[in-house]
């Protein structure tokens, strides 16, 4: 199994030199890949709870986020072989056609480094902010990645939907991975799961026991068979935000919480699972203040993963 770490892109370590600093101790130890969130507003007065607090408040670390996009360009101009990931990208703030010039160039300058997660998003606020309808995103998720599929696939592409159109053209440039770079879906429920078997390359879960990884993996696999495609095909990528503890989680901690012991043990049962890779983000962490703590988090996750 193998292993990445988020980079500083949020909250008070997040800089373009401490960003830097993480990828290439990542890369020099032989990581897999640096991984970037998203996250648009920090709302005042928040419309939707935040699904991982008890309160439903956003925690301090979101005040400061830079754009995941860009924060990659820069990194895979200062490294050379580390993969560069998205954990996640919300769909329903994109424009299918610019997201691929986008992405297909940071693949291509990068020497085809990219794995691209998307999700759907959860926040009132920022789909609003950004022009997003929450009650078609799933329709509208479909199509994107339709688009997606016709521009990086097809040459000219066409497309036609409902809430897309694309008139035959050539759209340049292509990807340097081929025939696009692996596209990861969050999803969690029974319409997203069925997406991530339609049309994606695999699931990239968090926050979601390990038992409960097992019998969602297995029921998306089953729904690419039923739809045509070799479950073996489909991979997953999980991410674990890290919270080391001096005591036991118990039984209503979160996967990744708690002693090291619990963690290793997380670790081991993802491993376990067949995992393609399993990339922590300490950011929520004690150890995400500095950057000094994400480079203790490399050695951390290294000696804990044997």
């Amino acid at each position: 199994m193998k292993l990445g770490i988020n980079l500083p892109q949020m909250g008070p370590a997040a800089s373009g030199a401490n960003m830097v600093a993480v990828a290439r101790k990542a890369e020099e130890v032989g990581f897999e890949a640096v991984w970037v969130t998203e996250r648009l507003l920090f709302p005042t007065n928040p419309r939707s709870s935040y699904p991982a607090t008890a309160d439903g408040s956003l925690p301090d670390v979101y005040r400061t986020v830079y754009e995941p996009l860009e924060v990659l360009a820069w990194v895979a101009a200062h490294t050379s072989t580390i993969r560069l990931g998205t954990s996640v990208l919300d769909i329903p703030f994109y424009n299918p056609v610019m997201f691929a010039r986008r992405v297909s160039s940071i693949d291509q300058l990068s020497g085809g480094r990219l794995t691209l997660g998307l999700g759907l998003g959860w926040s009132e606020d920022e789909m609003e902010a950004s022009g997003a309808d929450m009650k078609v995103r799933g329709q509208r998720a479909d199509e994107f990645l339709e688009v997606l599929h016709a521009i990086w696939k097809d040459d000219p592409a066409e497309y036609s939907g409902k809430h897309f159109k694309l008139a035959s053209s050539t759209i340049l440039p292509k990807p340097a991975q081929k025939p696009h770079p692996p596209i990861y879906l969050a999803a969690y429920a029974p319409a997203a799961m069925s997406r991530v078997a339609r049309l994606a390359d695999g699931w990239i879960p968090a926050g979601v026991p390990v038992d409960g990884m097992a019998q969602m993996f297995s029921g998306i696999q089953n729904m690419a068979k039923e739809a045509g495609r070799d479950p073996g095909e489909l991979k997953m990528i999980v991410r674990a935000n890290l919270e080391v503890r001096s005591e036991s989680r118990g039984d209503q901690g979160f996967v990744f919480s708690g002693t090291r012991d619990e963690i290793k043990a997380d670790i081991a049962a993802v491993r376990e699972l067949g995992a393609e890779e399993l990339h922590f983000d300490p950011s929520f962490d004690a150890s995400g203040g500095s950057v000094q703590g994400f480079l203790d988090t490399i050695e951390l996750v290294r000696e804990l993963a044997g």
